[in-house]
């Protein structure tokens, strides 16, 4: 589980595409401070494991379907990548529940300058659109930001400058493509509430049945 607060970004030194994986090696130094194998590390939001580590990189296996659903596909060597260590139970819960299991892509429709914040614009799919609430929460190339604008085709997040210097979104253009992952309590919300819509509306009874006290 992640929180979704960036703590570096790192720089992809290489990969090896295999015909049904890849391995990434990352160079990167402030995630590798107490890193172990078989930890995870979130990389542009998406989680992996580390298999192999050196004093200045990690490396880790991609599947092929990470690939198929993610901008994964799209980097190539000296890509800078947002990296961000599992939470510990004794951190601050700085963002929110990140998973680490993207929902698919979007793409930067527009950039606006707004003071000192930037506004961007993401398109994506109706069914990731249908996850996201205003003022909620959203996780973009693993950040975590909040939704301050949503419409059918597209949802807004306003950008402070700490977040453009120290992620790879200060370097996106119009057009480039970006992971999501929405809130997953939201998911399981949904989830519920599909699975259950032909009893009816939900009452104090039905919550009180299905354990919620």
């Amino acid at each position: 589980m992640f929180t979704g607060i960036i703590e570096e970004m790192g720089t992809v030194k290489s990969i090896s595409k295999g015909s049904k994986e890849s391995t990434l090696c990352i160079s990167c130094k402030k995630v590798l401070e107490d890193v172990n194998i078989g930890d995870s590390i979130a990389v542009n939001g998406i989680c992996l494991t580390v298999v192999t580590y050196t004093e200045s990189s990690f490396t880790c296996d991609v599947m092929n379907e990470t690939f198929s659903r993610s901008s994964l596909m799209k980097i190539r060597t000296g890509s800078p990548v947002n990296l961000e260590r599992a939470m510990s139970a004794c951190g601050r819960f700085g963002g929110h529940m990140v998973s680490g299991h993207i929902d698919g892509t979007g793409k930067i429709a527009s950039i606006k300058n707004d003071g000192n914040a930037v506004w961007f614009e993401i398109t994506t799919s109706e069914k990731i659109l249908g996850g996201i609430v205003e003022k909620g929460s959203i996780a973009i190339d693993g950040i975590s930001l909040t939704v301050a604008g949503l419409s059918t085709s597209s949802f807004s997040v306003s950008i402070i400058p700490h977040t453009l210097k120290e992620t790879i979104l200060g370097a996106k253009k119009v057009g480039d493509e970006v992971n999501l992952e929405t809130d997953i309590i939201g998911k399981y919300i949904k989830k519920f509430c599909d699975t259950n819509k032909d009893n009816g509306s939900i009452t104090k009874e039905f919550l009180l049945q299905n354990g919620f006290y």
